[in-house]
């Protein structure tokens, strides 16, 4: 009987030390990593989103032409300007000629060494503006159809056309391979929100302006662009000599991102002894700047 009592207490014994074992001293090594689930451009917010900065069309309302898809990818495509649309403040509407953006599709796909081109998609057409560069005119090819939930190869593409770059992060809609669970994340809209808050006007604005006078002739080089996000309709150059407007030059229409130059070589005017020259652009459109368009010129001292 004895033994069994010391047999039934060295098992029990065992067992303790072998939960004790089990629960407090540690057998293996196991190392865990948080999932990454930010779905913003660069994890980093290193990189730049766009292509270049800055890069916007003229208007938050956009139109379109989709010419030669299959219904999927016409549906695709139409979803994902519904989902921007959702997101920002951006409009696309569809339209039969003088589209913003051109889509077309191709039944097969591309490759690229081993992987497989989904679609292509960009600016074609872009007008350097002041701080802005000007999306005249986009292009968007669909090769391949999407099978998630969402049309995130449709939507790729018009980010892309939108001026949105490859992004380095795995889980943005941007990253240049494909999967159905990336999203669009929040940097993407709200860069979008703020770059199309600012109003579509002109902004003409002086470059490169010099004169000299010799007794009542004046000698005037400048040139005048247009730094805004819409063309500059007609206008006028008003030349002020000592307060006194002494000549109008009539400007037409400058379109977004050109300029015009101005020559006055022994332009006679009625004031003398001038001391300071003011020449003012007088428009009665509105403009992203109307302090830009005046420019005072004074006799140098030295």
């Amino acid at each position: 009987m004895g033994w069994k009592l010391l047999l039934s207490f060295i098992f029990v014994l065992f067992a303790i030390l072998s939960l004790m074992v089990y629960w407090f001293v540690p057998l293996e090594t196991n190392i865990f990593t948080m999932k990454p689930t930010n779905s913003n451009f660069s994890v980093g917010n290193n990189d730049a989103l766009q292509f270049y900065p800055n890069m916007r069309f003229t208007s938050s309302e956009i139109s379109y032409k989709i010419d030669g898809c299959a219904l999927q990818k016409k549906d695709d495509m139409e979803r994902a300007f519904e989902i921007l649309s959702e997101e920002t403040i951006l409009t696309f509407h569809p339209v039969f000629f003088e589209e913003d953006i051109s889509i077309t599709c191709e039944e097969r796909n591309r490759m690229n060494g081993s992987l497989f081109i989904a679609g292509e998609g960009g600016p074609t057409n872009v007008a350097v503006s002041g701080k802005f560069n000007i999306i005249l005119n986009g292009e968007i090819l669909l090769i391949k159809s999407s099978f998630c939930s969402n049309p995130n190869i449709a939507l790729h593409e018009l980010l892309h056309a939108l001026g949105f770059d490859h992004s380095t992060n795995e889980n943005n809609i941007m990253y240049e391979i494909t999967r159905c669970e990336q999203t669009l994340g929040e940097d993407i809209p709200e860069l979008i929100n703020k770059l199309y808050s600012i109003p579509s006007y002109p902004d003409l604005v002086f470059e490169n302006v010099s004169a000299t006078m010799n007794g009542n002739y004046l000698n005037l080089n400048l040139s005048i662009r247009n730094a805004g996000l819409n063309d500059a309709p007609r206008s006028n150059l008003i030349i002020y000599a000592n307060g006194d407007s002494v000549k109008t030059i009539p400007l037409d229409e400058i379109q977004i991102g050109h300029g015009r130059g101005i020559t006055l070589e022994n332009n006679w005017i009625k004031v003398r002894n001038v001391e300071k020259l003011e020449i003012l652009i007088k428009s009665n459109f509105t403009e992203l700047d109307k302090e830009n368009n005046k420019v005072i010129l004074e006799v140098d001292g030295n």
